[in-house]
């Protein structure tokens, strides 16, 4: 699943929620608008993390691919 907020994407994985794109937050009503709309998606990560009574401290980051031919 994945939520858009503007251009910036959160994706749920199976360990972990991916967050790439960029946004930017203008200092006017549209931009306080996609600030409350990061601010409810990061608030539901965070209960949702919380309620994970198995939580580890910490798990291995992603497997990287094998290397790519350089197509230039």
């Amino acid at each position: 699943m994945a939520i858009e907020v503007g251009d910036l994407k959160f994706e749920n994985g199976r360990d972990r929620i991916a967050c790439y794109g960029s946004l930017d937050l203008t200092r006017d009503k549209a931009g306080l608008a996609l600030a409350r709309q990061i601010q409810v998606v990061l608030a539901s990560v965070v209960q949702a993390l919380e309620a994970d009574t198995a939580l580890p401290d910490a798990i291995p980051p992603p497997k990287q691919r094998g290397k790519v031919r350089n197509p230039f």
